[in-house]
């Protein structure tokens, strides 16, 4: 998630909480009555600390305490991705300041300023992180390339892919708009596996000129019935976009591909 996003979390959180503190003022005096004498003490504070809603948890005892807990937790996760920005005490004390109804220190326009500064500050602070990531995904799929294809039974291509047959196959080869069935399994530098059809338990159907080029070309080398593992460098798959937030931008990919049928 962008650091951005998670950063306006607490807000609207905070937001929610002071809404509701809003609807509470508006609640009609007969309801309060009510609800004073839900406890015997007549002490509305009393009555809402309540019971917990999960026993056990040690210094939690109530459910005031749980819900406070639960929602300064959720707002100091939120707020982590930034904490070498912040200032915990400033931010004590502005939180302070809204739950008082004390002036604040900053106007709401300056607040939309510094909002949106800050912002473009995060933004970009993850654009050079990305930047500096695709740079050394790069560096590590040409390491890699370079002595994997001197490896027994490696073969590279002259587009650059290379693969090693796991098992000979005699059947038919597909072509370049053929559909195919595979089984497969994508992995990652890390050896990560972000796609796989044996996980899913159920082979996959493509057409071979709708999948990134080191797929196409791969598969056009089996034969139906033969496995093959392909090293695809990152300007034959994803490239410098990377691939739906699970693949990295210049990443290296090693595919296991099984060539089951020719569909079409």
């Amino acid at each position: 998630m962008n650091p951005a996003l998670r950063f306006a979390a607490p807000l609207v959180l905070a937001s929610l909480v002071l809404s509701l503190s809003a609807c509470k003022s508006d609640t009609p005096e007969s309801e309060a009555e009510s609800a004073s004498q839900a406890d015997p003490s007549g002490d509305p504070a009393a009555a809402e600390s309540g019971a917990p809603i999960v026993a056990g948890i040690e210094g939690l005892e109530t459910e005031r305490a749980q819900v406070s807990y639960m929602i300064g937790l959720d707002i100091g996760r939120s707020m982590s991705v930034v904490k070498q920005d912040l200032d915990l005490d400033v931010v004590r004390q502005a939180m302070e300041d809204a739950f008082e109804e004390r002036e604040p220190k900053i106007t709401d326009e300056q607040m939309q300023q510094i909002q949106a500064a800050f912002t473009t500050k995060l933004q970009e602070r993850k654009q050079a992180e990305m930047e500096a990531a695709a740079i050394a995904a790069k560096a590590e799929g040409e390491t890699f390339l370079a002595a994997n294809k001197d490896k027994p039974n490696v073969q590279v291509t002259e587009s650059g892919l290379q693969y090693r047959v796991e098992r000979a196959g005699n059947g038919a080869s597909p072509k370049a708009d053929d559909v195919v069935r595979v089984h497969y399994k994508g992995t990652l530098p890390n050896g990560d596996v972000f796609d796989s059809s044996y996980d899913r338990g159920q082979p996959a159907e493509f057409g071979l000129g709708q999948v990134i080029p080191g797929w196409s070309e791969g598969v056009q080398l089996m034969k139906v019935g033969s496995k093959y593992t392909f090293w695809i460098p990152s300007e034959l798959g994803y490239g410098e976009a990377g691939g739906g937030g699970v693949i990295p931008p210049n990443a290296m990919l090693t595919f296991e591909v099984e060539l089951l049928e020719i569909v079409e």
